[in-house]
């Protein structure tokens, strides 16, 4: 059972800036709650228990909002506002937070092995990235942890998107051994078009055994010197990929961030018909 997940929250968030020179862009809200929420969330709801940031500079915001607010709490209920008491009570009573902090940003790879003194040494963990928000009726995590159990081997979250943009991501070549699982052969790192394997790549969701510990400190750094975790990977014998049910959302994009907000909040009843109505005036012509 994955009772661990590992989240890398180090980045600068340039991509956000000027926002991003105070908040973290883990905290920018997608409506009301805070980007990260939603991956902790999905973790928590598929069975996580323990949940290590592995956090830099400027990052106080995340453990703040992962914590008791007894001032807050105290508040909310004299005021009688119940609602908002469990919503700011309820998730970090369900799981136990640890934070480690990453020194210098030398790449995906060096990040998840800063959390190694946390993880048992026969422990399977889980690695959410903090960009990636998948909508899904059944948590993509969930979705990846029952093919975790039946193949008894790391997995990797897949998805399948346009040829012109494979050169962005981790590439994967293997075969189906059903209609939404991979048994994998190959990964590349961002590859240029003419190389790439296929047009399936990782995004930002890991289940993975201690031994890929090892395999990163064997890793060397690429040309930016970063470690990259795509190359420790290839050192797996056994290595599968899900291609999961749900709708995924790069948060860490301005236009697909627009997206999110706008349809997150067209799912949310309170929202539903009084944004559907104020977009239909937008755009009354269409």
């Amino acid at each position: 059972m994955i009772r661990t997940a590992v989240i890398p929250v180090a980045g600068l968030g340039t991509r956000f800036l000027p926002a991003t020179k105070a908040i973290p862009k883990e905290m920018i809200p997608i409506i009301d709650k805070p980007t990260i929420q939603y991956i902790v969330e999905e973790a928590v709801e598929s069975g996580i228990e323990h949940i290590v940031f592995i956090t830099g500079r400027n990052k106080s915001a995340i453990a703040n909002h992962f914590d008791y607010h007894p001032e807050l709490e105290t508040h909310l209920r004299e005021k009688n506002k119940m609602d908002e008491l469990k919503g700011v009570r309820d998730l970090v009573s369900r799981a136990h937070f640890s934070f480690v902090r990453q020194n210098e940003p030398r790449g995906l790879g060096h990040a998840v092995l800063c959390a190694r003194h946390l993880i048992g040494k026969n422990e399977n963990f889980a690695v959410l990235l903090g960009d990636d928000v998948i909508d899904a009726q059944v948590p993509a995590l969930r979705q990846m942890m029952d093919v975790h159990e039946e193949k008894q081997a790391p997995v990797l979250a897949l998805q399948k998107i346009p040829w012109e943009q494979v050169s962005k991501y981790g590439v994967v070549a293997g075969e189906h051994v059903s209609r939404s699982v991979l048994k994998l052969s190959g990964l590349v790192e961002k590859p240029k078009l003419e190389d790439a394997p296929s047009d399936l790549v990782i995004i930002g969701r890991y289940i993975l055994s201690y031994e890929i510990f090892d395999f990163i400190e064997e890793t060397n750094a690429d040309g930016t010197g970063e470690i990259q975790l795509t190359n420790a990977l290839r050192q797996y014998r056994d290595l599968y990929g899900l291609l999961f049910q749900g709708k995924r959302y790069d948060a860490g994009n301005k236009l697909d961030y627009l997206r999110a907000t706008v349809e997150f909040a067209l799912k949310r009843e309170e929202f539903r018909e009084p944004f559907s109505a104020y977009l239909k005036n937008l755009f009354p012509n269409k």
